[in-house]
């Protein structure tokens, strides 16, 4: 059963046509990424599934796709054009670096200042002496206001990230190649949800070519767009983002891509907290050697909650991105300990008497491992407020320490889960 409306579907029409022309023309840059059985994943759900590694693409997400597309296409309608510019922390900004330089045309690339040197570094790798980058303000709206103002006074060609006609129909491309590369559809396609330039080009794809086919979108808890937009029958601004997930972290699904998801059952869609994100890229690190980003790792995220919807099918699961700065590691392995209930962090009020810390440490287990302890003794106070961190092996230790500390008297408060106060402590 497909999840695309016969609505959407309609207004599709002849899209696989100019979509497997647009695949081809990519062959001018890079092959088709590669469509792999993962048999770790297969055995652990009963299931067939198959990544679609678009984190093996040149730029190490499929970004470069719809770049490369509709820089193609605005140099077929207007020769002249000679300057594009954009607004991007990441991935796209990759892909419209390594498409300036493959056309010899000139881009300038609008940054936030709070982006990591790690990706300002590949975007200018990527782009060489094509293109400048230019870094403005702290958020990514005050960046795109900026590159928007400039695009206008230079009559440049802003290439949008994801709300643009042929920037979907380079990422369908996806879609073309997953097809071609398996002997028949797949019976389900979980996709990963930021903008909509992806989900929106896959989906219009295989409303034509597969529409047996299945699909599941997935979005970061902390920026669902696309549920929000299902809800109000229209693309509406989220009032916060978690910008965790970068890579999928958009407050607004553009308005083209939603024109074809406006039909997508709501119970398709799918959020993944993203503190369990930090566990699936651990995993996915540690058990296969595969670097994701957050947002390569959604559609892997929700394999469990899937679990009796996948059994026995053939899975196709895109890996949307690998541009994952290790700098990062330390925070995805404290969210996923903490989403897996193996640390908490605790205030707790301690006496302030010669033998107090004795007396708590004997209320560890043999698995409890203090990873942190702030503690300022205070003059002319009886009892003092102590900042812990505690890992463990197994959540149940935990409801047995508290109720240790229960039986003793402490005063104490989890806090792993206050985000007022752990953003400050943590």
């Amino acid at each position: 059963m497909s999840s695309v409306a016969p609505a959407a579907a309609t207004a599709a029409t002849d899209f696989s046509k100019t979509a497997r022309a647009a695949t081809a023309a990519l062959r001018s840059l890079f092959d088709p990424t590669p469509l792999v059985r993962n048999d770790f994943l297969s055995d652990r759900f009963g299931a067939d599934i198959w990544l679609k590694r678009e984190d093996l693409s040149p730029v190490r997400s499929y970004k470069i796709r719809g770049a490369f597309t509709a820089m193609r296409k605005v140099l077929a309608a207007t020769p002249r054009q000679g300057h594009f510019v954009c607004a991007s922390a990441g991935n796209h900004a990759q892909g419209v670096a390594y498409a300036c330089r493959h056309f010899g045309v000139r881009g300038t690339i609008f940054m936030p200042v709070t982006t990591p040197q790690q990706k300002i570094a590949k975007t200018r790798s990527f782009g060489g002496e094509a293109i400048a980058i230019r870094l403005t303000g702290d958020y990514f709206d005050q960046s795109l206001a900026a590159a928007q103002s400039f695009c206008r006074s230079e009559e440049a060609h802003f290439l949008s990230p994801f709300d643009d006609d042929d920037v979907i129909e380079g990422q369908a491309s996806v879609a073309v190649e997953l097809i071609d590369q398996l002997a028949a559809p797949p019976d389900l396609v979980i996709l990963p949800v930021g903008g909509g330039g992806l989900s929106a080009g896959v989906t219009a794809l295989l409303a034509e070519e597969a529409p047996g086919t299945e699909v599941v979108y997935v979005e970061p808890a902390g920026g669902a767009s696309l549920t929000a937009a299902l809800s109000a029958g229209r693309p509406v601004r989220l009032d916060r983002v978690d910008s965790f997930v970068d890579g999928a972290a958009v407050a607004q699904i553009g308005v083209q891509p939603f024109r074809h998801l406006a039909g997508v059952d709501p119970a398709r869609v799918l959020c993944a907290p993203e503190n369990r994100i930090c566990g699936t890229m651990l995993e996915l690190l540690n058990i296969e050697g595969i670097v994701l980003e957050p947002a390569g790792a959604l559609a892997l995220d929700v394999l469990p909650e899937l679990r009796a919807r996948i059994a026995g099918r053939r899975v196709v699961c895109v890996t949307s991105g690998g541009n994952f700065d290790f700098e990062r590691l330390p925070e995805v392995k404290e969210r996923a300990m903490r989403h897996s209930g193996l640390k908490k962090y605790f205030l707790l009020r301690l006496p302030q008497r010669p033998g107090a810390l004795r007396d708590f440490l004997e209320m560890l287990g043999p698995e409890d491992d203090i990873a942190r302890f702030e503690y300022l003794k205070k003059s002319a106070r009886n009892f003092g407020t102590v900042l812990l961190g505690i890992e463990t092996v197994a959540a149940a230790n935990f409801v047995t320490l508290c109720a240790r500390l229960e039986a003793a008297g402490y005063d104490f408060r989890d806090i792993t889960e206050d985000e007022t106060l752990g953003g400050f402590v943590i």
